[in-house]
């Protein structure tokens, strides 16, 4: 960064000047830029820049900032004025209990969606008490993006079989480099490119525990805000005309890769709950529930096979 140009307007010397006074200068620029959540997104751009996490960062602050440092700032801030998102802008997003790589070739991990994981793990939960002793859950997360729901599955629920499953290179390169954050807990997670259940192993078929979804279901003629429509993969949001493609696409062989007392969890649009459930009963499922997300609104359709 140079003087003049930038978070340090005034030319402020890096060799003696503390992260502190690049956080104000930082977040009065995104104030400027009229973003809503500046003093907290110039915290968390600082935490990036700087290297300090956010316990770190309270004594951090004190400390000079470097060139090096104060120039990858300028960049992450400057990308954000120019309407990235933030999730984008940081590279990683928080899910669950997850720490996950997140950029443009991926959606990014919503709040719904750790919802969603959470009636996947209670679900898996409820068949596995059904399971004889000693029995291996196998999981099958399908459109996985990130790998946020399978990979919660694997860390919260040690030594279950999962599968991620994706049609995207680029989501698939993703969620295995999210895997490999992942550990020891990781062991058992495969990743794989393909629609839907095409690229799974014939051997699966009838023997998977938990089907879990969050797969494309835009309409090609809904309005979406800009924030999403130019910068998230399109592939990964928009269905087909009506929306309910991808789910049709899933529920004509879904009883086929479920054991006998699988589950099926799909998140869902938050007007297509009433469509999707019909879908689902078509498909032989029974057991048919709606769960809603903490705003309230119809979110998560859970499903079983007799």
């Amino acid at each position: 960064m140079t003087s003049g140009e930038g978070v340090d307007g005034g030319g402020l010397d890096h060799d003696t000047v503390p992260w502190r006074a690049f956080l104000a200068e930082a977040a009065q620029r995104l104030a400027t830029a009229g973003l809503p959540n500046a003093t907290t997104e110039a915290r968390w751009i600082v935490e990036e820049a700087s290297g300090l996490d956010a316990a770190e960062l309270v004594s951090g602050l004190d400390q000079p900032a470097t060139v090096g440092g104060v120039a990858r700032l300028d960049h992450l801030v400057a990308r954000r004025i120019g309407g990235e998102p933030i999730q984008y802008v940081l590279g990683h997003w928080p899910f669950r209990h997850l720490d996950l790589l997140c950029d443009v070739r991926v959606l990014i991990p919503r709040p719904e969606t750790e919802q969603v994981a959470e009636h996947a793990l209670r679900a898996l939960d409820d068949v596995r008490r059904r399971r004889p002793d000693g029995h291996r859950a196998t999981v099958v997360d399908l459109g996985t993006g990130t790998g946020a729901m399978g990979l919660a599955v694997a860390s919260e629920r040690p030594g279950t079989e999962v599968w991620l499953v994706d049609a995207s290179p680029d989501a698939v390169a993703v969620a295995r480099a999210n895997l490999a954050g992942l550990g020891m807990a990781g062991s058992r997670v495969r990743v794989v490119q393909g629609s839907w259940f095409d690229p799974l192993p014939v051997d699966l078929v009838g023997q998977v525990d938990l089907v879990v979804t969050n797969p494309p279901y835009i309409g090609a003629d809904e309005d979406l805000d800009p924030a999403v429509t130019d910068w998230e993969p399109r592939q990964a949001l928009v269905a087909g005309p009506t929306g309910l493609e991808c789910y049709r696409e899933i529920l004509v062989s879904v009883g086929d890769w479920l054991a006998p007392g699988g589950v099926f969890v799909a998140e869902v649009g938050a007007t297509q709950a009433e469509a999707v459930s019909h879908l689902v009963r078509d498909a032989g499922l029974v057991d048919v529930r709606v769960e809603p997300d903490h705003a309230g609104l119809d979110r998560v359709v859970v499903a079983q096979r007799a």
